[in-house]
């Protein structure tokens, strides 16, 4: 009589952990990532220092919401800035 023997994949301790740990960094920087762009969504004085601190950021922003199909929010934000300096 023959004995088979099922083979089970069971991952070492270490890659667990790790899988872990990227898991959580990635949901983390979900996480950020959304309160980032909702921050952004709703405040224009936050735009605006995105805007002197990290404009690539502010960019990729614009981009997706007018990816979106939500247009003007980038032309307010210039003209509010451009008056407030006068």
């Amino acid at each position: 009589m023959e004995m088979t023997t099922r083979m089970t994949r069971t991952m070492d301790p270490r890659a667990k952990k790790i899988f872990k740990g990227i898991l959580v960094a990635e949901v983390l920087g979900l996480f950020g990532v959304y309160c980032l762009f909702n921050k952004m969504n709703t405040s224009q004085d936050f735009r605006q220092t995105m805007s002197k601190k990290f404009p690539l950021i502010l960019e990729v922003y614009y981009r997706s919401i007018e990816q979106a199909g939500m247009y003007g929010i980038r032309q307010q934000d210039q003209e509010k800035w451009l008056n407030s300096k006068n």
